[in-house]
Formats: structure tokens, C-alpha cells, sequence
């Protein structure tokens, strides 16, 4: 028996990347992709999982033997991990029957599990009557993917699947969670968004971003800060020259700078000066591939190709290592910078990527 369907949506970051674990600025938007959710409450105990788009049948476990560590690895950690957070944060929530379906693409960097995450919570909350807001859903959400998954991430992509709102991107200060919603309509201003998926797929839980976290965590602590985020743009060089470690002195250089990009693009949005966002966001894949290291052959080449063909400006979003780079393009370019970057990755022998504009979608919500 079906009690109802849910969806919420993946995320693109239009700028502000691994900032937000560093208690910094983000401005992530929705897509219009998501995952569905299709639930059931049960009075067994057992949480009986299924995805249309996983191998493999069923999955159940009991919800009172839910620990991190104890499940199977894999997809089915990121809704169990969230019916764990749940009870761990005192909700009373029982078992459920839940069937997903989704039109994202898993380890594009575009927040498929955070999408899978909160349609959980969203689901799972309404049907045992449970009052939880927006952003502690968000929050209940990044600790099952910190402490249950096993994957470090921030809250920034919780937060986007949550909140963000149609026509808008969300300018989310992560240090203290108060956010703006900044109107964000491309096509109002004759330009299109493309958003390029490499097909190289990325693990949030790998070692390499890990490996960043602590670099930043590590810098911050040999600067006698509690988080990068305290470094005024104005104090970088000084910061920068206290720093021995070559590689602590990048994470800290593009944290800092890419705070600055966050809220650059923030003032022009709210001017209506839309172009104006292009070259911020070229800048800041310059910093991800330069200082923080993330990008990959596939990700520079589709900025390359993007620019060289007259794109405004391009980066990688997401948390890199693979995944998916966003061009800023005019509307009637549009078919030119796509061919541009499909040429460009058949002639380096890589896998043809998807291309598809990109426009601010609605958050979370109940469909049925």
C-alpha cells in the first residue's frame, strides 16, 4: 500500500566550492532532476528499501539494529543512515516501505545522495507525523552522510535539496545557516546555463576529499583559527606568509578567495547584472584545478572547450575528482559551446558527455 510520493532534487553549486565545511558562503541551486520517493509506513520494524535504478532486489534491515558500520556499503547507507540519525535525534519513527526513482545521475557531483537523503527525511517525517524544519532536516541529513556513510562532506547539499526555491539560487552563510534566496533566471537575461556531465564519477567517501578536509582543518589549526572562514580576504597575504606548509598555503589561498567569488556573484545577481557572473566563475575553476586540486583532464577540458567558444565563463561544480563543469553561455550560443565541448572530449577519446541547460528548480516537497 502506498501512503504517498515525495521528491527532492539534486544540486547544482553555482559557486562557493569546499567552502562549506570550512564554515564558509555557498550559493547552490536545484535542479529540476530529483529523486522520488514512494513510501509506506510498516508496523514490523524493518525498513524495506528498493531503487528502480540500483541492481539487485529489496533491500531490508531492522530499524532498532540500525548502526554506522553494521549495514551493507553502499546506496542503501544513505536512507538507512537517515532513519539512524532520526531515532538517535529522538524522533519517534518506525519502519517503512520506501521505492526510489531517479532521473540523477549518481557521482556526477550533483548531489544524488543528499537528494536520496531528504526525500527520506521528507517522507519518513510526514508519514509518522513528525514537525521537523527545513534546515534541521538538513542537518539530521549530513549526519547520516558524515557518520553513517561514512562520507565528510558539509551541509551545503542537504541544505540546497531542503530549501532552495524555484527562480532562485541560495546564499547560504554556513558558519551561522542563514540564508537568502538570490534571484537566479537566466533565460530573463537571454543566457543560458549548461551544465556538462563528464560521465567521470566521483565518491564524496574516497580518500581525496577527506585528505582536503583535513588540509584545511590543519592549516586553520596553524593559524590559531577555528575555521578558515575567520580570515578576511584583506589578511590572506599575511595569513598566506605564516603558513610553511606549501599545501596548507593553497587550501587556504582558494578558501579564501572563493569566499570572496560567493559574495562578488551574490552583488551582481542582486544588480540583475547576470553576465557579470562569468568570469568569477572561470576564476574559480582556476583555483579548484591550481590550489585545491580536484579538477581532472575531463572537467579542464570541457572549461576549455566552453570558453573557447565563447561561453562567459565556466567551472567544475561539485566537489571534483570527476563529475560535472557549468558554462555560462548567451542564449543563441548555446548549440555552438555544446558542440564546441562535444568535439572537443571525441577528439581526446573520452566518453561523449551530457549536456543539458540548467535552470533553478523548487526544493523538496510532497507530490502526492
Amino acid at each position: 500500500m502506498t501512503e504517498g510520493v515525495w521528491e527532492a532534487p539534486g544540486r547544482v553549486n553555482l559557486i562557493g566550492e569546499h567552502t562549506d565545511y570550512n564554515d564558509g558562503l555557498v550559493m547552490p541551486f536545484a535542479l529540476s532532476r530529483t529523486v522520488v520517493a514512494t513510501a509506506a509506513r510498516r508496523d514490523d520494524g524493518i525498513l524495506r528499501l528498493h531503487s528502480a535504478d540500483a541492481p539487485g532486489g529489496p533491500v531490508e534491515l531492522r530499524i532498532d539494529a540500525l548502526a554506522p558500520g553494521r549495514g551493507p556499503r553502499g546506496w542503501t547507507d544513505y536512507p538507512a543512515g537517515v532513519l539512524w540519525a532520526l531515532r538517535e535525534a529522538g524522533h519517534r519513527v518506525g519502519g517503512a516501505d520506501l521505492h526510489y526513482e531517479s532521473t540523477l545521475p549518481a557521482g556526477a557531483g550533483l548531489s544524488s545522495s543528499a537528494a536520496l537523503e531528504v526525500v527520506t527525511a521528507l517522507a519518513v517525517t510526514e508519514l509518522y507525523g513528525v514537525g521537523l524544519g527545513r534546515q534541521e532536516m538538513a542537518l539530521i541529513c549530513r549526519r547520516a552522510e558524515n557518520a553513517y556513510a561514512g562520507a565528510p562532506t558539509g551541509i551545503m547539499d542537504q541544505t540546497a535539496s531542503a530549501c532552495c526555491a524555484e527562480g532562485h539560487a541560495l546564499y547560504l552563510d554556513t558558519r551561522d545557516l542563514s540564508r537568502r534566496q538570490i534571484p537566479f533566471d537566466p533565460a530573463a537575461h537571454g543566457l543560458v546555463l549548461l551544465l556538462i556531465d563528464t560521465g567521470v564519477t566521483h565518491a564524496h567517501s574516497a580518500g581525496a576529499y577527506g585528505e582536503r578536509r583535513a588540509g584545511c582543518e590543519s592549516a586553520a589549526a596553524a593559524l590559531g583559527l577555528g575555521s578558515l572562514r575567520e580570515i578576511p580576504p584583506e589578511e590572506l597575504p599575511g595569513a598566506l606568509a605564516r603558513l610553511t606548509d606549501p599545501v596548507q598555503r593553497a587550501l587556504t589561498r582558494h578558501v579564501v578567495t572563493e569566499n570572496g567569488r560567493v559574495e562578488r556573484v551574490r552583488a551582481a545577481l542582486e544588480a540583475g547584472r547576470a553576465r557579470a557572473i562569468g568570469p568569477l566563475l572561470t576564476e574559480g575553476h582556476a583555483s579548484l584545478r591550481d590550489d585545491f586540486a580536484v579538477s581532472c583532464p575531463e572537467l579542464d577540458l570541457a572549461v576549455r572547450a566552453a570558453l573557447a567558444a565563447g561561453a562567459l565563463g565556466a567551472r567544475m561544480t561539485g566537489g571534483g575528482f570527476g563529475g560535472s563543469a557549468i558554462a555560462l553561455v548567451e542564449a543563441s550560443a548555446r548549440e555552438r559551446v555544446a558542440g564546441s565541448v562535444e568535439r572537443a572530449f571525441a577528439e581526446a577519446s573520452f566518453r561523449r558527455p551530457e549536456i543539458f541547460a540548467a535552470a533553478p528548480a523548487a526544493g523538496a516537497r510532497r507530490l502526492s
